[in-house]
């Protein structure tokens, strides 16, 4: 542990801004959305997105696995939806479309890992992490599993660095998730090969929608107007309905095929004009 603040900032469940310091949440900031279809499905239900609720959430990730603790549990294997980004990003390095995923951990920051497991251990369990500190015994479970942590002095979440370290050490076909627009332009223009998958969107401007499409392979959806419009007008697949995942480029577009086609599930499958959106969307779009 270093001489840092103890303190992680995350916003999550409609872009709420939660401070955890020492593994207690100390401040949950107001919902930008009134409902949310997703988060009314969590193993720990959020229906109505109000302080105290979203509260309970987060009180239940940390008392589960560890988020924003030492005990932070980084192998998993349950999905928790079809198509999120790492459940995608996950399959992708079972099937080989990729060989390494730079994504962001409470406890260690940007990180570099090529185990299934640990993508999906890491990113199913959080999303828009903005800041935290770093824990020797996170890092240490990271690095037993073969990953990779860019800063363990910091937990620097920087995802351009994790990525050029990524082809450093030889990695050929790599992805990264991004939810900067700023940050997905720079690293397509660095790396033109890398796979971009746009995440935590809610509140983009259509300006900022418009860059991170098109800079982007794949783009959820989340509780973003401005994505739906934009991304759904361009995307070659869309995944799910009421929390969609936009397929931008023909690689987006195998890696949502491939994993329809290996997986055992019922679909759909119809051509339509994108998006295609039903009436369990998050309330209200911004």
């Amino acid at each position: 542990m270093t001489d840092e603040v103890d303190e992680h900032i995350i916003e999550a469940i409609g872009r709420c801004r939660i401070i955890i310091q020492n593994g207690k949440v100390v401040e949950v900031g107001e919902a930008q959305i009134k409902d949310c279809p997703l988060a009314r499905r969590f193993a720990y239900p959020v229906p109505d997105l109000n302080r105290e609720s979203v509260k309970a959430n987060i009180e239940y990730r940390i008392h589960s696995w560890g988020m924003c603790t030492p005990e932070r549990v980084v192998l998993g294997s349950e999905e928790f939806v079809g198509f999120g980004a790492s459940e995608l990003l996950s399959f992708g390095l079972h099937a080989g479309l990729i060989d390494a995923v730079v994504l962001a951990c409470d406890g260690a920051g940007t990180v570099i890992v090529h185990k299934p497991a640990l993508v999906q251990g890491i990113g199913g369990r959080m999303s828009g992490l903005v800041k935290t500190t770093p824990y020797p015994e996170v890092i240490r479970r990271i690095e037993e599993n073969g990953g990779v942590v860019i800063d363990k002095v910091h937990a620097r979440l920087d995802q351009e660095a994790g990525v050029k370290r990524a082809y450093e050490m030889g990695f050929k076909n790599v992805a990264v998730t991004v939810a900067l627009p700023g940050d997905a332009k720079n690293i397509r223009n660095m790396f033109p090969g890398v796979m971009i998958f746009g995440v935590h969107v809610t509140g983009l401007s259509r300006e900022e929608a418009e860059l991170l499409v098109s800079s982007s392979d794949l783009v959820t959806a989340c509780a973003s107007g401005a994505i739906r419009d934009v991304a759904g007008k361009q995307a070659l697949v869309q995944a799910g309905v009421s929390i969609p995942i936009f397929a931008i480029t023909s690689k987006g577009k195998d890696l949502i095929i491939r994993k329809i086609s290996q997986g055992k599930e019922q679909i759909l499958v119809k051509t339509t004009r994108l998006p295609s959106l039903g009436d369990q969307q998050p309330d209200p779009l911004i």
